[in-house]
């Protein structure tokens, strides 16, 4: 669930990126799971689904590292791009809370982005990939 102000916009990074619509201090938890907007489930779940609906819960959801569950954020949060020097990063607090906290000061208008080596395994593994011809130089985009 976001904690923060924010808008949907063009992306230089990738398609349509998340974009602060308010000043946010360094440290400010801006994103965290929250079971009425977030959902969790295992891949068993997701192959009951039409093979669309299969690509679109994948698109738009990350796999957890410590528990190999797909989230999927029900907000827009779904639209953070991935950042090889990311504004903000995600922790993971040992008590089933994922966080995502400003790593510095972002201004109003800035796009917010992390690195999805921190928290999606399915990245880290290199199964879900952007062609380099789709994304700039530095970044690759896979929302969260």
């Amino acid at each position: 669930m976001l904690l923060v102000k924010t808008k949907l916009d063009v992306s230089p990074i990738h398609g349509i990126g998340l974009f602060a619509d308010e000043f946010i201090r360094e440290g400010t938890v801006i994103w965290k799971f929250h079971e009425l907007i977030d959902l969790r489930f295992a891949e068993e779940r997701i192959e009951l689904l039409t093979e669309s609906a299969r690509e679109q819960i994948r698109k738009y959801s990350y796999r957890e590292k410590h528990s190999g569950l797909y989230v999927l954020c029900g907000d827009d949060a779904r639209f953070f791009n991935h950042s090889e020097n990311p504004n903000c990063f995600d922790i993971y607090s040992g008590e089933e809370e994922d966080l995502t906290i400003t790593r510095r000061n972002i201004n109003a208008g800035e796009e917010l982005t992390c690195d999805y080596a921190l928290f999606d395994l399915d990245w880290t593994l290199g199964i879900y990939r952007i062609p380099v011809s789709e994304a700039s130089q530095s970044v690759t985009a896979h929302p969260v």
